[in-house]
């Protein structure tokens, strides 16, 4: 590939002025490992130990919930199917005990709109243990199910070994994969995520209130999952939408519920206040009209296929650039797709992010005259261009 040097200025309509400061350092906390992401862009606004691994403890639930999601999704399961409970799904099963329940009984039929529930609000064990049965047969199969679910999504520092977050030392993920599993749940599964909103649930008359109670103070938190073991310490991921701009919080190891919520309520102020979501391009917006040869045109329309969304400090999107980097000598036929490029987007000479050039107008080939005209144009380009 040749670098064709077209700078594009991005002419995006400010919020108003915000000044030219530079963005001061983020927070740092105390918490064994912590990041916070754009859940649009997907960009890193904050990150300390982001890729090691940590045991989850109930932060489990966010896969297990992600892969019940899944298959509700595919049609494999619905909401009014009813689950018998087993022994082994007993919330007075002995693994169970001291730890947190939806309280569900052996023999009986739950529904999985309930054990949905029980699973992202109260926070049960037992829940998680019965959707795994009901849909896998076995905790070690639907435990395959997540690890399948894991790859899929690129956490590649995770592996899952059942369905709670009981503690096992083969059990790991990391921040990175959590906040991916949380961008995942956001986005892909809009209508199941609100169950991580509900602030209460009753199950055999027995009332549970979310554990997420930044979602009490904060009121644009609107998810997701907190967990706590010895061994994991205190953990919460969390996201949050202020206007336009969501953003996922990811806190591990902390050392109380009071110190996860501070600490991310830090990582959520310090995000929303010195950066922005923008969208540099629409989906199918022209960056260029490149020469084609062999075509029935003389040039080609090209582009992003998909909306291009960057995080960026604030007040600064205004230097933004775009430098296009094109496949030499494009030769027709092109189809409706064919990648022809890369886009660098850079702020300051730094890339934020590299995006594929598409064709968005398909060229097809020219008759032979107009082919061997072409060529002959080309060899006397060539030619000059070569002096």
């Amino acid at each position: 590939m040749t670098r064709l040097a077209i700078l594009l200025l991005l002419t995006i309509t400010a919020y108003g002025a915000q000044g030219q400061n530079a963005v001061p350092a983020p927070p740092e906390l105390p918490a064994k490992a912590y990041l916070l992401i754009d859940a649009n862009s997907g960009q890193v606004i904050v990150e300390h130990n982001a890729d090691q691994q940590l045991p989850p403890a109930s932060l489990t639930k966010m896969m297990t919930a992600y892969v019940l999601a899944e298959e509700i999704n595919a049609g494999r399961v619905s909401e009014e199917d009813m689950v018998r409970v087993s022994e082994n799904a007993w919330s007075q099963n002995p693994i169970f005990r001291g730890s947190s329940l939806m309280w569900i009984e052996p023999g009986k039929d739950v529904s999985i709109a309930d054990l949905q529930r029980g699973i992202v609000i109260s926070s049960g064990n037992d829940a998680t243990l019965a959707v795994a049965e009901h849909i896998a047969g076995t905790e070690a199969v639907f435990a395959e199910m997540m690890n399948n679910s894991a790859k899929k999504l690129g956490m590649d520092s995770s592996h899952y070994v059942n369905s709670h977050g009981l503690p096992d030392p083969a059990h790991k993920t990391s921040a990175r994969d959590l906040a991916k599993l949380a961008k995942a749940m956001i986005n892909d599964h809009p209508e199941q995520y609100k169950i991580y909103k509900e602030l209460e649930f009753t199950y055999n008359n027995i009332r549970q209130y979310n554990r997420n109670t930044l979602m009490l103070s904060d009121s644009s938190v609107d998810g997701i999952k907190t967990g706590h073991t010895e061994e994991a310490g205190f953990c919460l991921v969390a996201s949050a939408q202020r206007s336009d701009m969501r953003l996922i919080s990811v806190v591990l190891g902390s050392a109380s519920t009071k110190t996860r919520k501070k600490e991310t309520a830090a990582l959520f102020n310090y995000g929303f206040h010195f950066y922005e979501t923008r969208t540099a391009y629409g989906a199918g917006a022209e960056l260029g009209a490149p020469r084609v040869w062999m075509g029935l045109q003389d040039h080609v329309s090209v582009g992003v296929r998909e909306k291009v969304v960057l995080t960026l400090p604030r007040g600064s999107h205004e230097k933004l650039e775009t430098e296009l980097e094109l496949i030499p000598e494009l030769m027709a036929p092109l189809a409706l797709g064919d990648r022809v490029g890369t886009a660098h987007l850079t702020l300051d000479g730094e890339t934020l992010k590299e995006v594929p050039v598409v064709v968005l107008s398909p060229v097809e080939e020219a008759g032979f005259f107009a082919r061997l005209w072409d060529r002959v144009l080309m060899f006397i380009t060539e030619l000059f261009s070569a002096v």
